[in-house]
């Protein structure tokens, strides 16, 4: 009896940590690719839709914008489309970045394809200027980049613990530090469900509990991303704790909204908290000759000094970005180098919704053929038709849609783009059409457009089962004046 409960306390203390994370950091680099392919493909079927020579923010007026810089151009926007800026190039670049993430999947030449992904991605994320802004596009050039000196060993790993460290805690230090009500109250999941960019069907269920399982969820969001993140420099089976709030949350962010391929992403972090020892004895002998193979080290020398030196810049550049990200006030000089390191994307601020929105403003565009008559553009994904349930559509990116989102938080002014998208539509340019929803203007470009701007509300189970609608609704105001093509003047790329 002595001996069982012996060896029954012993299976909860702190396991002896292995050295090697080999299996793990081969499984991750499969589960990266993946990303890389569907970050890619998601953008490249939109691509010339959006900064084509016919899209809403040009490539080709960004580059000639920007060449007046001078050589400070290609710091500002480190990006192959310096060499050739045509909708040919932005295809190849797409394309070639889809064919390296196929390439790292299959571990072929998997550093290189590595290192050819995170260069193409760059480009992409500056090329694509204001669709091309979101937390989850940094995330996976942070994580792209280390990558590429992965290697198996604890060191290495180490980087990914940090940067999962990072953006979980910051997320909920974020909540807090922003002094935003809701978040205090804990009644901030009241609004969520309603006011996020894309929610899926099931976030109209959610919208619809009670007040106390709301704030319950709150407490959990905290508890996921305050203390959560601390258990992953834990010591063995400890550590390994920490991927249940993780991937707990991640699962229900999934589940209620459409956030591409960042819970894929975050989640896949979790895959590298777990050393060669915890991998089940057929499936470690499976991958463990693969992944020694892959990770072999000759040169232990080079691998020691290739740490150090990525741990002397990773560390006080991101201990930085925390403290700018919890609106700690900077040195002048420090403020110089995180504006320095920020265009190429390899240690970024994160911090998820630290104010929520508590109302939904949705911009619905219109075009009419004769001034009187007019008749709405349905975009493909976010909200417009009451009675179209939401989306599943994650983790392919509308970026267009998205950025309807954020252009209801302001006024046209303040997003040229929608002035732009306005221009494209009464040019009736194809790409541009292909970005939303069939229409009757697909044939022939209305003689006007204009957009209002409504607020909307999830109906309840009383008004869904009387009229099939998900939303309801109610007239703000203009957002855009009526405008037609000849007294048009399209606002510059940006």
């Amino acid at each position: 009896m002595y001996q069982a409960t012996a060896m029954s306390l012993q299976s909860w203390m702190p396991q002896p940590r292995s050295r090697e994370f080999t299996i793990a950091s081969w499984i991750f680099l499969k589960a990266l690719g993946v990303i890389y392919w569907i970050a890619f493909a998601s953008f490249g079927v939109q691509a010339l839709g959006l900064i084509g020579s016919a899209g809403i923010l040009p490539l080709t007026a960004f580059v000639d914008a920007a060449a007046q810089l001078g050589v400070a151009r290609f710091h500002i926007a480190p990006m192959v489309f310096w060499l050739n800026s045509s909708d040919a190039m932005i295809r190849a670049v797409w394309i070639a970045g889809a064919i390296a993430s196929l390439a790292i999947i299959a571990g072929i030449a998997q550093r290189f394809a590595l290192t050819v992904a995170f260069v193409l991605y760059l480009s992409i994320v500056s090329a694509g200027q204001t669709f091309m802004t979101f937390q989850w596009d940094l995330l996976l050039l942070e994580a792209g980049f280390i990558a590429i000196f992965l290697n198996g060993g604890r060191g290495r790993v180490w980087f990914f613990w940090w940067l999962l460290f990072r953006l979980m805690f910051l997320s909920g230090a974020v909540k807090l530090a922003s002094g935003d009500p809701t978040w205090r109250s804990l009644t901030a999941l009241q609004y969520h469900y309603e006011t996020q960019p894309l929610p899926t069907p099931l976030a109209w269920y959610m919208h619809l509990l009670p007040d106390w399982f709301q704030s319950a969820s709150v407490v959990f969001v905290f508890v996921a991303e305050l203390l959560g993140p601390f258990v992953i420099f834990a010591p063995g089976r400890w550590k390994r704790w920490a991927t249940a709030p993780i991937v707990g949350l991640q699962t229900l962010i999934a589940l209620t909204g459409n956030y591409t391929f960042f819970n894929l992403l975050t989640a896949s972090f979790c895959i590298l908290l777990f050393d060669d020892s915890c991998w089940p004895g057929r499936l470690r002998a499976w991958i463990e000759p693969r992944a020694l193979k892959r990770f072999a080290a000759r040169r232990p020398r080079l691998e020691t000094a290739v740490t150090m030196a990525l741990l002397s810049f990773i560390a006080p550049v991101s201990l930085l970005q925390m403290a700018a990200a919890l609106s700690i006030r900077l040195p002048a000089s420090l403020e110089r180098v995180l504006g320095w390191v920020a265009p190429w994307g390899i240690v970024n601020g994160y911090g998820l919704f630290a104010n929520m929105t508590t109302q939904r403003i949705e911009i619905i565009v219109e075009g009419s053929r004769d001034g009187a008559a007019w008749t709405p553009y349905e975009f493909a994904y976010k909200p417009g038709d009451v009675r179209r349930p939401p989306p599943w559509v994650a983790p392919y990116q509308p970026r267009l849609d998205w950025q309807m989102w954020f252009a209801a938080l302001g006024s046209y002014r303040q997003n040229p783009f929608f002035v732009n998208l306005m221009a494209r539509l009464l040019e009736g340019s194809p790409p541009v059409l292909a970005l939303l929803a069939p229409g009757p203007f697909h044939a022939s470009p209305p003689a006007y457009v204009r957009a209002l701007a409504y607020r909307y509300r999830f109906t309840n189970w009383a008004e869904r089962r009387a009229t099939g609608a998900w939303w309801r609704r109610e007239l703000v105001g203009q957002y855009f004046p009526a405008v037609s093509l000849r007294s048009f003047t399209p606002a510059p790329s940006r």
